[in-house]
Order: structure tokens, then sequence, then C-alpha cells
């Protein structure tokens, strides 16, 4: 393709992720190339990276174009990125010709506003605070109450592309000898700095068609998610429930962990996810896990009730810590998901601890950044539920590398530890 053919394609990627709202942009982009099978690899990545930058910049690059007045349209934006980052105006009316498959060209009004914005940087000190972050206007006040004067810095690492982070399975191989698989298929990784499974690939690698995946040395699995699935202490011969399983990421890591051995339950509400988790654990050599399908009125939890070492419940949320890899995320995100979480939050915690055996853990997580889902949703669960008592992050944490933060809970972040945002709290039953 050439650069004015990706361009094009490119807003034509923006246009449908525009026409479904409430996708995930990742979903609707693998849609778009799989119609698209003319497209190659080299030219897909381009076209990927040019819309996912607008993602990650939508706000700013609205605020522009209607500054420059005209309407933020796909190809308004992917225009104004381009001028933003240094193009000259007759750069982009170049490419903006028609031909070549290229955009079609400038009109007028947009022609107007291009010559408007040439010369000026992505940044502008007349931005109110919200667009110049990147976070939705009604949000900013929650994330002001959780970092503070750290807000800026912190919302700025959610802006960075995230690296690749794959989780070594020891069941099958040790890091370095997983790491010299990968180098065998020309993908450099250095070991992660947390967790002694950790491997990271700088940018964005195919890995799922190599070997070392396919004969499952590896997963992918972000380096926050991992060290989660450390703080649950699943050993061998345990007891244990991944209550919100979901596709099996944290599942995989629990089986390891507990070396193929003792009793490991992966519980989701959805039949598909479990479906893909059950061919995961197939690659990864895992066969002490069973799946459950919770449903309405289902009496599973009821008849288990006390049962568990360990239960885990990686909890639905906002996914504000996964921005990083979800750019469009902090675009669809509405007030009325935060107020619908928070209970169903409460409710999932309430079921989930039943299943705990006394002296057993449960462990809550979630891959927000916001307080009114981890610290303040522990704090009224300890309220409500007598017996339980929260077991500080330095003595839950099991791990050779010193615990990231003084706890009581694990509290991750893009700026501090290099990872997703994540929480957790490790809360036990007396015995």
């Amino acid at each position: 393709m050439t650069p004015a053919a990706r361009l094009a394609a490119s807003i034509e990627l923006l246009t449908e992720i525009d026409t479904f709202p409430r996708r995930p942009a990742d979903a609707v982009a693998n849609d778009f190339f799989r119609a698209r099978r003319f497209i190659g690899s080299g030219d897909r990545r381009a076209v990927s990276d040019r819309a996912w930058g607008v993602l990650r910049a939508r706000r700013r690059l609205g605020w522009w174009t209607e500054r420059a007045g005209t309407a933020p349209t796909p190809r308004m934006l992917v225009a104004a990125s381009l001028l933003l980052e240094g193009w000259t105006l007759a750069g982009v009316k170049q490419s903006y010709s028609g031909g070549q498959y290229g955009p079609a060209p400038l009109l007028r009004m947009e022609a107007d506003a291009t010559r408007a914005l040439e010369g000026h940087t992505l940044h502008h000190p007349d931005m109110p605070e919200a667009v110049a972050l990147e976070v939705p206007d009604w949000l900013l006040p929650h994330l002001q109450a959780r970092f503070g004067e750290r807000l800026a810095p912190e919302m700025a690492a959610t802006l960075d592309p995230a690296p690749l982070d794959l989780r070594v399975n020891i069941l099958k191989a040790t890091r370095e000898e997983a790491r010299a698989a990968l180098l065998a298929e020309g993908l450099d990784s250095e070991p992660t700095p947390l967790s002694p499974w950790g491997l990271r690939i700088d940018g964005r690698r195919a890995v799922t068609a190599g070997a070392a995946f396919q004969g499952g040395l590896v997963e992918i699995q972000d380096e926050g998610s991992q060290l989660i699935a450390a703080l649950v202490g699943a050993a061998p011969e345990m007891r244990v429930v991944d209550w919100c399983a979901g596709a099996g990421g944290k599942t995989l890591a629990l089986a390891m962990l507990m070396r193929n051995r003792g009793h490991l339950m992966a519980c989701d509400v959805s039949a598909p996810r479990l479906d893909g988790a059950v061919r995961r654990l197939r690659r990864a050599g895992v066969h002490n896990a069973e799946r459950h399908l919770v449903t309405p009125g289902d009496k599973w939890a009821k008849r288990r009730a006390g049962a568990f070492d360990r239960v885990l419940v990686d909890a639905p949320c906002t996914g504000t810590g996964t921005w990083r890899r979800n750019p469009d995320a902090r675009l669809r995100l509405r007030p009325l998901d935060l107020q619908e979480l928070v209970p169903k939050q409460a409710a999932i915690m309430d079921d989930a601890a039943r299943l705990v055996q006394p002296g057993g853990r449960l462990i809550y997580a979630t891959c927000s950044l916001l307080s009114e889902e981890n610290e303040a949703q522990v704090d009224h669960f300890l309220a409500r539920t007598p017996g339980f008592a929260a077991v500080p992050l330095p003595v839950a944490w099991t791990l050779p590398t010193p615990a990231p933060g003084p706890g009581p809970y694990l509290s991750l972040t893009p700026l501090r530890h290099g990872t997703d945002g994540f929480f957790a709290a490790v809360l036990e039953r007396a015995a």
C-alpha cells in the first residue's frame, strides 16, 4: 500500500470504530482486517498504529479540530494528527489527493481548518484539564481524588503504548528456556522486574503463531495480572476457585502455581469465555482444572459453601487500568457504567465469600484505578462481613522480589510499576 492508501485505510477503520461505539476497538479492527485480507502484515500494522494513535489523542485532536472550525470526523482527526506531529500542510494536501487509493481531496472547510493547525503541537495551554489528560469530564473528579498531585504524570503514563508481556508456563519450561525459544523465532525478550515468570517484548509483535506460544511455553499476560495470580497463594493440593474466570488467563497461572495438583475450578457467567479457557488450558498442559457455568438460580456455590482454600474474584470493572492497551475504553466509559458496577462487584464478593473455608482466603482484584471499585469496595465488604480481615500486602507477598508498596493492598499503575493498573486485596476468613 502507498502511504496515502494507508491513511485512507486508517480513516476507514476509525469510521468503523465510530459506527459501533459500544464495541471494543480491537474487536472492530479484527473484523475490519479479516474482511480485507489483501492488506499485508506491514500495512496492517501501519494502519492500526495510525488509528490507535488517534484514539490515544482523541480528545485533544477533537479539541483542535473544533477550535479550527470543523467537526472531528475521522478524516479531520487523521489530518490533525499528521499536522500536530510535524507534517506540513503541503504534505497533508498531497496525501489527501484522492489518487492511488488515498483519501479524497480536502473540502474547502477542511482545508481552512488544516491551515489553522499547521505549526502547532498536540498540547495547548487553553485545553481543559480533562481534555489535556484524555479522560472523560465526569471521571476527572474521581481520578483527582485517587491520585491528587500525581494525576498528570499518572494519566500521561496511560497514554503510552503497553509492551507485550508474556508469562512463562513453568509446567513446560523455565524462563530461560522459554526466552531461548522466543529468540529462535526472532523475538528478543527481557525478564520482567517483579514477576519471576514474566518476559517482556517491546512493541507489538506476533507471538501467537510461533512454536513457543503454540506449544504452551508462554501465554500473553500483563505482569500485573501475573502478580495478582501470585498473590492468591495457590499451592499444590489446594482447592481453588477462579470465580470470574473469563477466558482463563489467571486460571492458567493458578494451575501452574498448583503444579497441576489439587482441584481448580474456573467459573464464569459466559459459556463462550469458558470455552476459550478450555482450549488454553489444553495447550498449557493443565489437567487439574474444570469449568462451571454460573447460571441464574444456580445452587453449585450453595452446595460448596466453605469448601475452598482460595477464592479469586477478578471482578468486572471499568477497566481504567487497561487504557494503555485499550485507549478507546476511556471514550466508551459512562457514569452509568460505574454506578452499575459498584453494586455488582459487592454482590459478587458476597457470593464468593461463602465459598471460602475457615482459615482460607478471598482475593478481590480489579483492573481499575478508581477507589470506588477498589479500597472502598473492600472496606464496605469488611464492614458487612464478620469473620474476614485484610492480610497486609507484605504478609501476603510470597515472591522473591520486594512487595511493590507497603500495602495494605496491592495497587499497581503504569507510571509507578510499568504494568497495567491493577488492585488486589487479600482477605482471610477467621479459622
